[in-house]
């Protein structure tokens, strides 16, 4: 397969997870890689292919240039993230959530000003705000940052850097915090509990506490340990196993494209492209269940 027969397979999602297509991105490295920054160009343009349930190609594109450490794709990453609305995250499923930290992390290559940037912006969704933060840990536990450097950083949000009302970048800067042993900022976390910035279904002054509790040596260890704070390195294997690729088993193999076609458009891949993680009761993500009881993911619930 060429570049373009290439590109070609990973632009849509068809219910089968295109393996092959991966396997020969990864092997045609130098002649894929300026097709897939084109994707991330055109992607933050805001092309009306965007707004197609299924269209893929802009997600395979983050993923194989996080892979490949392409610093070249950091600022077209960061510019596509920072487009304001709800378009991000309609057209990107849960990889904000769930690997854009580690994505910015791998094309950084310990570049921090963009990150921060993209965090600071107030017009920026707030998920995607979160996930900057994040990438700083992630470029921590890789090597590429210092925890004097991101715990000084975090400092300077506590302390001005950040519009003082409740988001989501206030629940992930006191948790990043949190992750990093908060010594420094107690007081900050504190301060910003009493304020009523942070949403305590996401994480609460309780479980803050008991965190510090358990000593920085330890809290440190925990945060070097995490799979979820590594570099992207295996595209196939981060994206092999989300539901979108697995939702059309059921479809055997002499079922004619037309019915695979009529199946995918009943859900876009966008509402099925992770699998709900398990329930974490003193730190809700945003796709755990909602502890309203309400049945819904929190993201669709009070976290909305």
């Amino acid at each position: 397969m060429n570049a373009e027969e290439i590109v070609k397979e990973l632009k849509y999602c068809t219910g089968v997870f295109p393996r092959q297509a991966l396997q020969e991105a990864v092997a045609r490295k130098e002649e894929i890689t300026p097709a897939l920054l084109m994707i991330i160009e055109d992607a933050k343009l805001l092309p009306p292919v965007l707004h197609d349930e299924n269209y893929m190609a802009h997600i395979y594109a983050m993923y194989l240039l996080a892979q490949f450490r392409e610093k070249r794709a950091y600022p077209l990453i960061v510019e596509f993230f920072s487009l304001p609305g709800e378009i991000i995250m309609e057209c990107t499923g849960d990889v904000v959530t769930e690997d854009l930290h580690r994505i910015l992390a791998s094309v950084s290559h310990g570049d921090t000003s963009l990150v921060k940037s993209l965090a600071q912006k107030d017009e920026v969704n707030g998920w995607v705000r979160s996930a900057a933060l994040q990438a700083l840990l992630t470029q921590l536990v890789c090597g590429e940052a210092t925890r004097e450097d991101v715990m000084a950083y975090y400092e300077t949000l506590f302390r001005g850097g950040l519009t003082r009302k409740p988001s989501q970048v206030w629940d992930s800067l006191v948790s990043c915090s949190t992750d990093l042993y908060p010594d420094e900022v107690m007081g900050d976390i504190n301060q910003a509990f009493e304020e009523g910035l942070v949403d305590e279904t996401f994480i609460d002054l309780m479980f803050v506490r008991k965190t510090f509790g358990r000593g920085k040596a330890r809290v440190l260890r925990d945060l070097i340990g995490d799979r979820k704070r590594q570099f992207i390195k295996d595209t196939i294997e981060d994206i092999g196993w989300w539901a979108c690729f697995h939702d059309l088993e059921k479809v055997s193999s002499v079922t004619s494209s037309l019915a695979i076609k009529e199946e995918r458009q009943k859900t876009g891949f966008r509402d099925r492209i992770k699998v709900p993680p398990a329930i974490v009761k003193t730190k809700v993500g945003r796709n755990d269940l909602c502890p309203c009881g309400s049945g819904k993911k929190f993201k669709k619930c009070c976290g909305k």
